[in-house]
């Protein structure tokens, strides 16, 4: 098993694939604690559908790289997403909802009008689960990652105490002199970024369980903000990389394999978090 790693190690897409997976579950899981805790977990659902629909569009405009049209109509929506729900006539789960059901029916209606694959299912399910999307990733798109995850670390920790204090009480927050809104506006900003390069590795429709599943399991074990998001983190990490090595040696989905490695991980924390109460 470690020869055939190693021999697999020797490809170019496999060193890309490990390098944008750390990457990707280290940024999810940074806001994942956040999220959970503002209720704000099922924003990551929407803002993926979102993505999925601007995939489409760069796809029927024949763009060379869709992150030129992904990342700003996502980052567009994260935007319109925080402005809604603060709307009394619609409410936040409720925009989530609209928001998230319209972008994928009008992406995939889009992808059947101006249909240019000859395998549109394969196209599709490929972007929902991430069935193999970051085993192809070029080199270029592997820098822009690594910038754009730089960017999102960078923002996370400068405005740590401010994310922080919007986290457990916005409105004392806001008393403080602290601009809530501006600081959540900064997280949607984030989010919306990590949810683009999330894409990559588990696909559109499982990218909420990267964000939340690492986040919950640490909240099992940890009770303060700051060492709940460390081993969130470190949580992340580990389990995109165990279930990218199961995904190579026995051939299945990376997303799902991923995603099912993180459900293994925090049954086993909500076990321990059962014995240590």
């Amino acid at each position: 098993m470690i020869e055939t790693l190693i021999n697999y190690f020797s490809f170019p897409f496999v060193r890309y694939a490990f390098i944008v997976g750390v990457l990707i579950s280290l940024c999810s899981s940074l806001l994942g604690v956040t999220l959970v805790l503002k209720r704000f977990s099922f924003i990551g659902d929407g803002l993926s559908h979102v993505a999925f629909g601007a995939m489409c569009i760069a796809g029927i405009l024949h763009v060379s790289n869709n992150m030129y049209v992904v990342l700003p109509v996502t980052i567009i929506a994260a935007i319109l997403l925080l402005k809604t729900g603060k709307n009394t006539k619609i409410k936040g789960d409720a925009a989530v909802a609209m928001i998230s059901v319209g972008s994928l029916a009008i992406g995939y209606l889009l992808m059947n009008i101006f249909n240019t694959s000859s395998n549109l299912s394969g196209d599709v399910c490929s972007t929902l689960f991430g069935s193999t999307s970051i085993l192809t990733l070029k080199k270029s798109e592997v820098w822009l990652c690594v910038i754009l995850s730089v960017a999102v670390i960078s923002a996370f920790i400068i405005f740590y105490n401010k994310i922080f204090a919007v986290t457990f009480d916005e409105d004392f927050a806001q008393a403080i002199g602290t601009h809530a809104s501006v600081y959540n506006l900064v997280i949607a900003v984030i989010i919306a970024i990590v949810i683009v390069l999330a894409m990559n590795l588990v696909g559109s429709l499982l990218i909420s369980a990267l964000v939340i599943f690492p986040s919950l399991s640490a909240m099992r074990l940890f009770k303060s903000f700051k060492t709940v998001t460390i081993c969130a983190a470190i949580v992340s990490v580990l389990c995109s990389m165990a279930g990218l090595i199961v995904s190579i040696l026995a051939g299945t989905p990376v997303g799902s394999t991923v995603v099912a490695v993180d459900i293994v991980v925090f049954a086993i924390c909500w076990i321990t978090g059962k014995f240590r109460a």
